[in-house]
């Protein structure tokens, strides 16, 4: 394992989350980001009291760069701000938004943010994802992580030869309603670079989503990280072919003798 992906600074979490409780929302609604985005709240609040000079929100670090780095205007000089040309695709926003960035508009947090928090270690950007499920019921696999976007990150991984300076990882929540709190029951931590790429399921249906439980997803890849992207790319790819084909069959070669 690369010096950038040891995870186990993380391992209190395991411990700490289990009996902790979020309030039910408002709305009385648990399912999906109701639920999620207070659990994922607490596990920000956790880290930023373990680590309160790394752990981030991944807007507030973008104004943090921008405002102490007064000398980048553009949007290209802001996006450069950040060295790592991984990280800065994963967390930089669009040209616009960014070019537009000031100190009295500064960015707010995003529900479309790769990161829920972001932790930055021995030179590497951790991003942290929060997934919560409730312990009484059976969902479906939550969305993770748009398919097309790992393909993007593995390829700048590849192509500046740089497999050290980002990190994904997940926290799985699993939690049961007492009265009016949400009690997490068990949790888990899992690296997305340990996940068996082939194992993996893209919902082509659902914006090209990842799905996966976090609590039961594999982490039994062995390779580096370099391996990883070579063998989730051959994977993507076989999958866009294969639903090409199929595409090809049902849509256009019924019809072709039109054009």
């Amino acid at each position: 394992m690369c010096k950038g992906n040891d995870v186990s600074f993380l391992n209190f979490l395991l411990d700490d989350l289990v009996g902790k409780s979020v309030p039910v929302p408002t709305s009385g609604t648990t399912s999906g980001h109701a639920a999620g985005e207070p659990f994922s709240g607490l596990v920000f609040s956790l880290l930023r009291d373990k680590f309160p000079e790394t752990a981030f929100k991944q807007h507030e670090y973008l104004n943090s760069l921008y405002r102490n780095n007064p000398r980048a205007q553009n949007a290209e000089e802001r996006h450069d701000l950040i060295k790592s040309k991984p990280a800065a695709f994963l967390l930089n926003r669009g040209k616009k938004p960014t070019a537009e960035w000031n100190i009295s508009k500064p960015f707010e947090e995003k529900q479309n943010d790769t990161s829920d928090t972001l932790f930055i270690r021995n030179s590497a950007y951790h991003i942290l994802d929060t997934k919560t499920s409730d312990l009484e019921k059976k969902p479906q696999p939550p969305n993770i992580i748009s398919a097309y976007k790992v393909c993007q990150l593995c390829d700048s991984m590849i192509t500046t030869n740089d497999f050290n300076s980002v990190v994904i990882t997940y926290i799985g929540i699993r939690w049961q309603r007492i009265s009016n709190k949400l009690i997490c029951k068990e949790s888990y931590i899992k690296d997305l670079f340990r996940i068996p790429p082939n194992e993996l399921y893209i919902n082509w249906s659902a914006a090209l989503q990842i799905q996966f439980k976090v609590d039961s997803v594999s982490q039994s890849f062995a390779g580096n990280t370099r391996l990883w992207c070579r063998k989730y790319l051959e994977f993507f790819l076989g999958s866009a072919i294969d639903r090409e084909k199929k595409f090809r069959k049902s849509f256009i070669q019924p019809f072709e003798k039109y054009l």
